[in-house]
């Protein structure tokens, strides 16, 4: 059995920013073998459900609003490094183009729905903290 740190919008939580889930039956298979610990990055960094879209520009994370969100995903992508170093989590699935949780390729920053070569901020510190992160794409 293995612990695997799941984006909470993919187990069904209602957590995304349009205020909805994008459950994954894939994702939500694999509780049946296996412990799945749900984390959503935005919530846990404070930001409300529903809120604006956020897009990373650069080094920074910034909402359709024009409001800057960094700080606010940079704490929550903490706290889900934090959460997965302390279950000793085997491996992560995460919400894929997600400026949070995205890997490999993400929103550009244009709101505009093009994508372009990135990690959204929580994957970025997982992989950077030695974890193996996937998408619900590559499962």
């Amino acid at each position: 059995m293995k612990k695997i740190l799941v984006s909470a919008c993919l187990y069904g939580n209602v957590c995304r920013y349009k205020g909805d889930s994008c459950y994954n039956q894939k994702v939500a298979e694999l509780g049946k073998d296996n412990v799945l610990i749900p984390v959503c990055p935005e919530q846990l960094g404070g930001l409300p459900t529903p809120r604006h879209p956020a897009e990373r520009v650069g080094d920074k994370l910034i909402s359709d609003a024009g409001t800057d969100v960094t700080e606010e995903y940079t704490r929550g992508a903490d706290f889900v490094v934090e959460i997965a170093e302390k279950n000793h989590v085997d491996y992560c699935i995460m919400k894929a183009n997600s400026p949070a949780c995205g890997k490999g390729i993400i929103y550009d920053g244009t709101f505009t729905g093009k994508k372009c070569p990135g990690n959204g901020l929580a994957t970025e510190k997982l992989l950077k903290a030695g974890f193996t992160v996937y998408t619900e794409d590559e499962i």
